[in-house]
């Protein structure tokens, strides 16, 4: 039977919290008022949840977070506090806080929470001894991955942790800038997953506008706008019974943020000028590029949709920090688009590589191979050769290899990176987001943000 400790100043709270969930007959619960001895009690692992209070004397929950963190506890934390504060709350998140609710707690809500948080707890568990015997050879669905590049170690690690992560119904958040194949990870997913056989509906929410995405995502009843000339259903319908893969979930507007949690709290929406229930049977992954912490403390994504969605994380890493991985790419995309094209260019000289290696790749993996297609188009030699790789590149890679300058913000590097971009891409702004890996929503709004409308 799972073990469940609950910690908190009030002995009311707890009294109430080990009836209620004996009750149910599904855990055993032990119960601690005075948290100066939550450590002797976590520290040997014996238990599978900790429901923790943040506001207690002497040692606060911060406190036993912080020391489930540096001692690789294995326990899922569920806070229940009674203090709506936003800077206590993403200090818990980042401490690797499973959920976080308010007091008085909805029961069925606390229940289905600590379901999912044994659930989550078992999964660390497999998770953990995968990673002990890490190779390529022993993942169980290694032909998944083929189209997915790379030789690097923290990449081999993700490949493991998406078999595990695939075999449960939670939702999954997928962190990674844009271009570092966010997309291709959710796929693999729901190839491993028992959702297989059913649809995949990817959607990039950065390039709708609210009332359409809004109308395109739940569906929508005839009659219910201008327009609406017969019934429609949106992705979740299309999705049933598979998965979801929301991408830039940063960029959903906060009145689609509510109805998103209410479908996943609840399983059920409604179309757009219906008053009919529809059940939602759909795994939701969610991605983004953007720091999800500073967007809760802007007030632009709601925590509790984050902690809905954070159930399982995978952190995806920059081309930048996969360096070794490179050369390997380069190679499959000059194999790839040799053949697009009918070209016979047999190798990268060692020049173009040496190039490639020194750049930091703000558009990661998509860049790279935007750069690889644009100079076999040029190149009329059998090696690729610099002076095919394009412009934009060629003028960045010499201040970067050849200047010795005053380190810039990350802000102003940004601006002339795209500054570049938009001059090779003549101001087309659609060729220009392909290259930098971004939306053209995305890329309208640093246009926005820098003043570049100039360009």
């Amino acid at each position: 039977m799972p073990k469940i400790l609950a910690i908190d100043d009030n002995q009311a709270v707890l009294n109430f919290l080990k009836i209620l969930i004996l009750q149910k007959n599904k855990y055993d619960i032990d119960i601690l008022q005075d948290s100066t001895q939550a450590y002797d009690l976590i520290k040997n692992n014996l238990y599978d949840v900790l429901i923790l209070d943040m506001d207690m004397p002497n040692v606060t929950g911060l406190d036993i977070l912080k020391f489930i963190g540096s001692n690789n506890i294995n326990v899922r934390t569920i806070v229940l506090t009674g203090v709506e504060d936003i800077d206590l709350a993403i200090s818990a998140m980042k401490l690797g806080t499973y959920d976080y609710l308010l007091k008085p707690v909805d029961e069925n809500l606390l229940f289905k929470t600590i379901d999912a948080a044994i659930e989550q707890n078992e999964i660390h568990k497999k998770k953990n001894y995968n990673l002990q015997k890490l190779s390529l050879e022993k993942l169980e669905h290694k032909e998944i991955f083929k189209d997915i590049i790379t030789n690097d170690e923290n990449m081999l690690k993700i490949f493991h942790l998406v078999e595990v992560f695939a075999q449960t119904d939670n939702s999954i958040l997928i962190w990674g800038e844009s271009g570092t194949g966010k997309e291709l990870i959710a796929r693999a997913i729901h190839q491993i997953s028992s959702r297989r056989d059913k649809k995949f509906i990817a959607v990039n929410a950065g390039t709708f506008a609210q009332e359409l995405f809004s109308s395109e995502f739940f569906g929508y009843e005839k009659g219910a706008f201008t327009g609406a000339l017969k019934d429609k259903s949106g992705f979740l319908e299309e999705a049933e019974g598979g998965i979801l893969f929301l991408d830039e979930i940063g960029e959903l507007p906060l009145s689609i943020q509510v109805k998103l949690l209410r479908v996943l709290q609840d399983e059920e929406f409604y179309r757009l000028g219906s008053t009919k229930k529809l059940k939602a049977d759909v795994r939701i992954i969610a991605a983004t590029n953007k720091n999800l912490f500073d967007e809760i403390i802007k007030g632009s994504f709601r925590k509790d949709l984050f902690f809905r969605l954070n159930i399982n994380s995978i952190s995806l890493p920059p081309l930048r920090d996969r360096k070794g991985d490179i050369e390997l790419l380069s190679n499959y995309f000059l194999n790839k688009f040799n053949q697009k094209y009918g070209k016979k260019i047999e190798k990268i000289s060692e020049l173009v590589l040496k190039c490639l290696k020194s750049y930091s790749f703000p558009g990661n993996v998509r860049e790279l191979m935007n750069i690889i297609n644009s100079a076999i188009i040029i190149e009329s030699t059998n090696s690729l050769t610099k002076k095919s790789l394009p412009s934009y590149f060629l003028q960045i890679e010499n201040v970067e290899t050849q200047e010795e300058e005053i380190p810039q913000s990350l802000e102003e590097i940004e601006k002339l990176h795209i500054i570049k971009v938009l001059k090779f891409a003549h101001n087309n702004h659609s060729k220009a987001a392909s290259i930098l890996g971004i939306s053209r929503v995305n890329l309208l709004a640093k246009i926005k943000k820098y003043n570049l409308n100039n360009f």
